[in-house]
């Protein structure tokens, strides 16, 4: 078997640790330092994509729709969202690690087809908080995939997202009808506590890592269903 080649590395602001991207053929993996290892391979990215297929089922037939993608990761998330929503769609993908970005306009760009390239696509380097905090247009859609689930394992500051006070900035960032979509490894009863009091119709779903085989992750579906502010404003 041929060795694993490293083709760069990123450090995760704050002490979170560093990124590492290897290929061995046509294999492509990031791993964290540490314990944790390896955070996501180009063979196992079943879970990424239905993140998208589930959170934005509703968007098939909807105009000019806007989501959110928290995540580059190796780019299979933003790919299936892209497939998921008409060609009038916006589709912001944010990541804090701008190294990682730039791996996918390079060497991981073909695992996931390129999203990148997509037209609809526009790039936030910076915490995916910044674009739910600011409530001054609403999203259809936000889909995160930002750690391992509901607690910061790569990078502490993202705990906020799954917090009460985040929730709930996330409900408000929503439309009328519009899905939160997180991505975690395992479930968690505490986190679906917490969606449903900050207003959020609930649903949990598993799914694995590979179609029908593979480890079992969890997909939380929050859909926001009370009528929109009437300050909020498209």
């Amino acid at each position: 078997m041929k060795p694993w080649i490293e083709l760069g590395t990123a450090q995760i602001p704050n002490d979170g640790g560093v990124l590492t991207l290897r290929q061995r053929d046509q294999e492509f993996s990031i791993s964290l330092s540490g314990p944790r290892g390896e955070l996501m391979n180009s063979r196992r990215f079943n879970s990424e994509q239905q993140l998208s297929v589930l959170g934005c089922a509703h968007l098939k037939n909807r105009n000019n729709a806007r989501v959110v993608v928290g995540g580059m990761g190796m780019g299979y998330t933003l790919a299936a969202a892209l497939d998921a929503v008409p060609s009038t769609a916006e589709v912001i993908v944010a990541d804090l690690i701008p190294e990682v970005v730039e791996w996918n306009r390079g060497p991981l760009g073909e695992c996931a087809g390129s999203p990148l390239d997509d037209r609809r696509v526009r790039v936030h380097i910076g915490d995916v908080a910044e674009l739910l905090t600011e409530h001054d247009r609403l999203y259809d859609a936000v889909l995160l995939d930002v750690d391992n689930g509901p607690e910061g394992l790569t990078h502490t500051d993202n705990n906020w997202l799954y917090s009460v006070e985040g929730t709930s900035s996330i409900y408000n960032s929503l439309a009328k009808g519009g899905m939160l979509a997180v991505w975690s490894a395992s479930p968690d009863s505490v986190y679906v506590s917490r969606l449903k009091k900050a207003g959020f119709q609930v649903e949990v779903k598993t799914v694995r890592e590979r179609p029908g085989k593979g480890a079992r992750h969890t997909i939380f579906l929050a859909k926001k269903v009370a009528a929109r502010p009437a300050n909020k404003r498209r």
